[in-house]
């Protein structure tokens, strides 16, 4: 009979995910991590002080899967490409966004996600005060748009089609939205998702505006 791996943290923080991963935030305990291991929940006090604790974790474990930019490299494209990333990790993982902004106790990837962009907009000639408001701009709108896309009950250009084909808005009492339907979703492969990256650059222009008056 094969041995059963040994327990590490990375292990249990790996359960953890597949846990939250199926059953959302409220699914992850000492139990249910430690029954998807095969193991009582008090072998995981071994190695995490508790749920609290394995939250922490977790929440670290989201930021280490974010693509990180490049100090030294020009910091347009390496915000698009963090944000892109993070739009990503979040969409993947639903139960993230809420944990990641209630944690009080910061793990050393979230740690290190949050200097190395802060690392590229300095380099970059940013001001300490400019940078800063940046990363909070650009979060926000990452964290916003991945809440409101979570939400939205259509994926599919399709879905996008046939919930508007539902709605039979007349043209007379809501004139403008039925031109925004007839326009750019019927027969036109509409999808919501298409949404980020333009209201990305609307934000990173008027962010190359602030840099040039500044420098």
């Amino acid at each position: 009979m094969a041995r059963r791996p040994a327990l590490t943290v990375e292990r249990i923080v790996d359960a953890a995910v597949a846990v939250a991963d199926r059953g959302g935030l409220a699914a992850v305990s000492m139990r249910h991590v430690g029954a998807e291991l095969g193991v009582e929940a008090m072998s995981l006090y071994h190695h995490i002080r508790g749920k609290e604790a394995l939250l922490d974790l977790l929440a670290d474990w989201i930021f280490a899967q974010i693509e990180l930019p490049t100090i030294e490299k020009p910091w347009r494209a390496e915000m698009v490409l963090r944000a892109e990333s993070a739009r990503a990790v979040l969409s993947a993982h639903s139960w993230a966004l809420g944990l990641t902004e209630s944690r009080s106790n910061p793990g050393p990837a979230l740690l290190r996600h949050h200097d190395t962009i802060l690392g590229c907009l300095r380099y970059n000639g940013f001001p300490v005060a400019l940078a800063t408001s940046t990363f909070s701009a650009i979060d926000s709108y990452v964290h916003g748009f991945v809440l409101t896309e979570l939400s939205v009950p259509i994926e599919t250009a399709e879905d996008t089609e046939q919930f508007v084909e539902t709605l039979h808005l007349p043209a007379q009492e809501y004139p403008h939205m039925a031109e925004m339907f007839a326009e750019l979703v019927v027969g036109a492969r509409y999808t919501y998702a298409d949404e980020f990256a333009f209201g990305l650059d609307l934000i990173l222009d008027a962010l190359e505006v602030r840099l040039t008056a500044v420098r």
